[in-house]
């Protein structure tokens, strides 16, 4: 029986050491049973630029081929570049080999299902992580491997969402992180009237740079360097699958996932007006706030891809998005793709002919913490003793626990996979802020 550690079946995606956490072996047994578990016949495997990517997608390929599913192989693209592919050329089952904005040892896959509906820890990923600690029994052979290339149709079906005659020639820094990034824009900005400053766009999945992890505020220093240096417009900072993204304005200051949220919002509503998007709980009041003052319905949802993509299904939400990054789309099988809100976003400055700062500073009147990390070892107590220590206001448990005062709130909840809890917290000013947060982590830390 093969051995390997349960943590490396996360919350949305299987991911760990290669070499020490799993192995080739590994890889093949998970793809045999993805085929037995989704009965997948009609597969597609894509990877990143990561070292070990080329032998894994092999590996998860033959357990797929050898389940009797065929395979067809696209080679190196982002993640949502492999969404693409499942939802609009009908495979069964999607993988995506990659570790996202983990270090260089780190691989993974990602996997998703008909309609690019993801697996998760929740649903699909456990039963596949018991049928491999079992025994498969003899593979029944017969799948067959193709190789097509979607880069192409992928650039067309991102550039759908917008106009591109309304863009105007904007000044754009784009940091791939050495990610697949570097591989998947060149194509959609040479459609475009832009003005593009690469930063490290060869893909090389040793991260020589730095990581590409850019909700990292150090992964971002030498973008904001470059647009002061350069004068653009803006700048654009990719995780290592390019499936997320995140701005900073044309002053250097980075752009929360959720202010980014805000501004598709806005721009989604003027051409669906009464539209329903979805938040998560982490979004500052902006979100919510941009979506009913423009017209739209606002709901707001538990953090994660896992959870929000079949509340936008239930609701037909024509977009959500997260503080991290994640942004969803219904015209994209309502999965993720930080490109096309980045798109969306160039499309909206086109239009008001205003500075990025100038649209963020209209709708955002609020300070933020950030996310604040702390160790707790009982964390079902804690939590509960936060509740109770800020009971005289606004309690809710939707993810951990939000209190709201009013003037200020603030939501603690535990990580999925260390034990931390995470603090996120927002006031009317910075002077509340800097009043309440020291407050609350005391509590934390010590109460």
């Amino acid at each position: 029986m093969i051995e390997f550690p349960d943590s490396i079946f996360k919350a949305y995606d299987v991911r760990g050491i290669y070499g020490e956490d799993y192995d080739d072996e590994f890889a093949y047994l998970f793809g045999r049973g993805l085929a037995r578990y989704l009965n997948c016949r009609n597969a597609v495997v894509g990877r990143d630029m990561r070292v070990s990517s080329p032998q894994l997608s092999r590996e998860v390929m033959r357990g797929l081929m050898d389940e009797g599913s065929n395979v067809t192989d696209i080679g190196m693209v982002s993640t949502d570049g492999l969404y693409f592919a499942v939802g609009k050329f009908g495979h069964d089952c999607g993988v995506m080999v990659t570790a996202s904005h983990n270090p260089p040892q780190y691989n993974g896959f990602k996997v998703c299902k008909t309609e690019a509906v993801p697996l998760s820890g929740d649903e699909g990923l456990g039963d596949i992580r018991d049928m491999i600690r079992k025994d498969l029994g003899s593979p029944s052979g017969g799948g067959k491997l193709t190789k097509k290339d979607y880069s192409s149709a992928y650039s067309d079906h991102v550039l759908s969402f917008i106009d591109k005659k309304k863009i105007k020639p904007f000044k754009i820094v784009i940091d791939a992180g050495n990610g697949m990034a570097g591989l998947t824009t060149p194509d959609v900005f040479r459609e475009l009237p832009c003005e593009v400053t690469p930063l490290y766009f060869d893909l090389d999945g040793s991260f020589p740079n730095h990581p590409a992890s850019p909700i990292e505020p150090e992964n971002i220093v030498d973008l904001q360097e470059k647009v002061k240096e350069t004068g653009a417009d803006l700048g654009a900072a990719f995780d290592g699958d390019a499936d997320r993204v995140f701005l900073i304005d044309e002053n250097a200051k980075p752009l929360g996932g959720d202010m980014l949220t805000a501004i598709v919002a806005k721009s989604l509503l003027a051409k669906e007006p009464g539209a329903t998007i979805l938040y998560n709980l982490i979004c500052s009041k902006t979100v919510p706030e941009t979506i009913t003052k423009h017209g739209g319905k606002a709901l707001r949802t538990r953090v994660g891809h896992a959870l929000i993509k079949p509340l936008m299904k239930k609701h037909n939400a024509v977009f959500g998005g997260e503080h991290s990054g994640h942004f969803y789309f219904r015209n994209n099988w309502f999965a993720d793709s930080g490109l096309i809100a980045c798109l969306v976003c160039l499309e909206l400055l086109s239009e008001e002919n205003k500075k990025l700062s100038k649209v963020v500073g209209e709708i955002d009147l609020y300070v933020r913490s950030g996310e604040i990390n702390s160790t707790v070892e009982d964390i079902p107590s804690k939590l509960k003793q936060i509740q109770e220590h800020y009971s005289s206001g606004q309690v809710d448990t939707l993810d951990g626990v939000t209190i709201d005062f009013g003037d200020w709130w603030f939501n603690v909840r535990p990580s999925n996979t260390e034990p931390l809890i995470r603090l996120n917290l927002e006031a009317n000013s910075r002077e509340l802020l800097e009043s309440k947060l020291p407050e609350v982590l005391k509590v934390i830390r010590e109460g």
